[in-house]
């Protein structure tokens, strides 16, 4: 009996785990899903225009392409941890890189684990028994979906930690976290414990530095997705079934003179309802400042001046040049899937091409090193790629069909492709 058949016949005895109100079976091959972060369905098209993907085009070819839409806000935590759990924010509690903590005044950044109400996939199938690995470009990242995880959890960012798992086949460090490096080494990383034997279940999930600098088009674009995608061969040729979706999208928030198109959301206000009234969140913060000066398309609105109303607040921020919506906290949480409890007063979300942040003095623009500012965190970058190296059964391919959300991705990839 070889053993493949070996494997396949205890995949068939093994019970499937219900988990965050999905069945998952056993995996019959060894699954990788990849946070591409940033990755736009832009950046796809432009690397299949300029012919640089081509591991990438036999995937969307010979498996499933389509697009999906990434959970709200479209920010790294809280799309990752949704992917991680198959599940949108309302169900795993996160719902930003950062917040306000409401009763202790105190303004937080996520670099843990901590506001998750849910255990990841890979913590319920290591729980029974099967091998898995995270592997992710940030530390902060790590923390969070490595929680409560007997597993193989690693970060391009401590690459150190990976040599006692992957003695020679460890990877070379990524030096500078401001650059492509980090999310080269987390797929590098993938095929090392592929190719080991160390995982059967393995989540990459990628840095957005390229995206956030370059348009789709641009050479360093096309040479960082060439890259990936010689990558996603070695994957695919070591008989993963591989999995791809990104976190959100990215868009252009400059104007024609490179001058990044920003409201200040809280300076807005102040002006109207007067100093101190208000504390404006920006969700997108994280410590990779170079990448966005914490400016994206997505803020929360707390209300600190009692004499002002969320009504009010909300009135004055609709049809404001920069503005797509501003919702009270329950309607933003029932359009958008996003947990009730801590929410801001309001939920301002940005205008295509444009970016919120707060006051014009928290932000440092030089951050942005004389680049113009691409970032996301709005509506505009809920469209992101859904790619599987293999073909769907009939039962997922009319599932599909009626609309994916990039947290479909491990049950399409281990329950939805044919065999």
């Amino acid at each position: 009996m070889t053993k493949a058949t070996l494997r396949a016949s205890s995949v068939e005895e093994a019970a499937p785990l219900f988990i965050n109100g999905r069945t998952y079976r056993q995996p019959a091959r060894p699954v990788v899903v990849i946070c591409f972060d940033g990755c736009d369905p832009d950046y796809v098209a432009a690397a299949m225009q300029a012919d640089v993907a081509p591991h990438l085009a036999a995937m969307m070819q010979h498996g499933f392409g389509a697009i999906a839409q990434a959970a709200m806000p479209t920010f790294t935590n809280p799309n990752n941890v949704a992917i991680a759990c198959g599940a949108p924010p309302s169900v795993t509690g996160v719902a930003g890189n950062y917040y306000l903590d409401r009763a202790t005044g105190r303004e937080v950044m996520v670099l843990d684990g901590h506001q998750m109400q849910v255990d990841t996939i890979f913590a319920h199938f290591a729980r029974a028994g099967v091998p898995v690995a995270v592997v992710t470009a940030k530390d902060k990242l790590l923390r969070a979906l490595a929680r409560n995880m007997d597993g193989i959890a690693l970060s391009a960012e401590s690459p150190e930690d990976a040599v006692p798992v992957l003695g020679d086949r460890a990877p070379a460090s990524a030096a500078d976290k401001y650059s492509e490096a980090l999310s080269l080494y987390v797929l590098d990383a993938g095929i090392s414990l592929l190719e080991a034997n160390r995982a059967d279940i393995i989540y990459l999930s990628l840095s957005d530095y390229v995206q956030h600098k370059h348009a789709p088009e641009a050479p360093e674009a096309l040479a960082f997705m060439a890259e990936v995608d010689r990558r996603l061969g070695r994957l695919v040729a070591l008989g993963a079934t591989v999995g791809i979706v990104a976190d959100h999208g990215m868009h252009d928030m400059s104007g024609p003179d490179g001058t990044p198109r920003v409201l200040f959301v809280q300076d807005v206000l102040e002006a109207r309802f007067g100093a101190g009234s208000v504390r404006v969140i920006c969700p997108i913060t994280d410590p990779f400042v170079r990448h966005h000066a914490s400016l994206g398309g997505f803020v929360r609105v707390y209300i600190k001046e009692a004499t002002v109303s969320p009504e009010a607040v909300r009135d004055a921020l609709a049809g404001m040049v920069g503005v797509s919506l501003a919702l009270l906290a329950d309607e933003a949480c029932t359009r958008f899937d996003m947990p009730l409890e801590g929410e801001a007063d309001v939920v301002v979300v940005a205008a295509p091409g444009f970016a919120l942040g707060a006051t014009q003095g928290e932000h440092d623009l030089s951050a942005l090193a004389g680049q113009r500012l691409r970032s996301h965190g709005g509506t505009s970058e809920q469209a992101v790629p859904f790619i599987l190296s293999h073909p769907l059964t009939e039962d997922y391919a009319t599932r599909a069909q009626a609309g994916l959300r990039n947290f479909d991705i491990f049950d399409f990839t281990i329950n939805g492709v044919t065999a």
